[in-house]
């Protein structure tokens, strides 16, 4: 008798062991626990992009998908694709009878067209394209270099799994968003597209992306934080602008909306960008200041 004992012994002890080490391995991102006196909601920092093996999500936030009353994402993309096309080609496109690219000085025009095709890219097939679109377009080029998948993104998952089962909320619009980067005077548009390109030729988008994507899939505190602190310092047109525009002036409505769930129902999940966790104005350090117990778990 002793030794089956021992063998069932061992046995439950391995898989155990396996158990826990599987779900360190799987802590991907950044996830916090928020409660005010009656309520939870758990927040966790995704990545637009991503790979199969980044599936199945750990078992912490996949528990609070299964137990949660309602997802809340930045934007629910697939809702509705063809309105987000709309809103894209509303946005992101010249009007008609727009110079565009012709508008630009010759020598400009020249020296944009020659670092578009030194990125494989035909000149002609973007001139549509207001400059803010095409520096979108250019960022998820670069990452498919890298085997990232848009499709495969992690809030495009998330709103997979939970589908037709429970509420999708948006805590912002894809008009919103777009209309973010179009309020932007062409000419500051223009000069973002040429430092984009800079930063494509000597390889630092690539190498940004990289740390970006290598954080997350370590849910590596430390080297989040470092992301933050370039992300404060760096002078430059693309720092400037993700620090004020796309994170600043966002985080804030976020966090109102992220707090007014915490006090409507139990247990709902909220998953924004792992960039709008980070820092002294990310959505933790606001929702604190907001008077709610923000825990980081991982």
């Amino acid at each position: 008798m002793r030794r089956p004992i021992i063998v069932v012994f061992l046995s439950l002890f391995l898989s155990s062991f396996l158990m826990a080490f599987q779900a360190l391995a799987a802590e991907r991102g950044a996830l916090f626990k928020v409660t005010d006196k009656e309520h939870t909601l758990y927040l966790y920092g995704t990545i637009h992009a991503g790979k199969p093996d980044y599936y199945p999500l750990e078992p912490r936030i996949s528990g609070a998908l299964a137990a949660a009353p309602t997802l809340a994402l930045e934007v629910d993309a697939m809702r509705d694709p063809q309105a987000v096309a709309a809103v894209f080609q509303q946005y992101g496109m010249f009007a008609p009878g727009s110079p565009g690219y012709a508008g630009l000085a010759p020598e400009r025009r020249a020296r944009i067209e020659a670092a578009l095709k030194g990125q494989g890219v035909d000149p002609a097939a973007v001139a549509p394209l207001k400059p803010w679109m095409l520096i979108t377009l250019l960022a998820v080029a670069d990452l498919a270099k890298l085997g990232f998948d848009p499709a495969l993104g992690v809030d495009a998952h998330l709103a997979g799994q939970v589908r037709g089962r429970i509420p999708i909320a948006e805590l912002e619009t894809v008009q919103y968003q777009a209309a973010l980067f179009d309020r932007l005077p062409l000419e500051m548009q223009w000069k973002l597209l040429e430092e984009t390109l800079e930063h494509m030729a000597s390889g630092q988008q690539l190498r940004e992306s990289r740390e970006l994507f290598d954080a997350y899939e370590r849910a590596d505190q430390a080297a989040l934080d470092r992301i933050a602190q370039r992300i404060e310092t760096d002078t430059d047109l693309i720092a400037k602008f993700t620090r004020e525009v796309l994170l600043d002036e966002r985080n804030g409505p976020m966090a109102d909306k992220v707090a007014a769930m915490v006090k409507r129902e139990n247990n709902a999940v909220a998953a924004v960008g792992l960039l709008h966790l980070l820092g002294k104005r990310g959505v933790p350090e606001l929702l604190r200041e907001r008077g709610l117990k923000v825990e980081r778990v991982y």
